[in-house]
């Protein structure tokens, strides 16, 4: 029996919103992955050309994890994540998130994804 209150494997989201100092936008796909209480993924689109996340999953579905990416600019940028779910009536996600970049401004930001199922 998984003992995490959310299995994220093989789960896809998209940003509904975000703070301006963000690099994602609407048209950003993420997909994550999950192994016991370790979870990476892989995310690109809008001014994302290629982005990773690795981390942990707490017990209560909490997400704490770092992200890397190349933008559109070629600029590699980095940063950490916190993220808390919430379940939808319609059984889909929707993760709050609060993130700082760890290079460049070193600012810090909010975020919404939300599951969608991918056709």
């Amino acid at each position: 029996m998984n003992k995490f209150f959310i299995n994220y494997n093989n789960k896809t989201f998209i940003i509904k919103d975000n703070t301006n100092n963000g690099e994602v936008c609407s048209k950003t796909l993420f997909k994550y992955y999950q192994e016991g209480d370790k979870i990476w993924g892989e995310y690109y689109g809008g001014s994302i050309i290629k982005g990773f996340i690795i981390g942990q999953v707490f017990n209560n579905g909490n997400i704490s994890f770092y992200y890397q990416h190349i933008n559109n600019d070629n600029d590699i940028r980095i940063g950490k994540c916190d993220s808390k779910p919430e379940l939808l009536e319609n059984g889909l996600l929707r993760m709050y998130e609060s993130w700082q970049w760890l290079n460049g401004d070193r600012s810090a930001g909010n975020s919404i994804l939300e599951e969608i199922k991918e056709r």
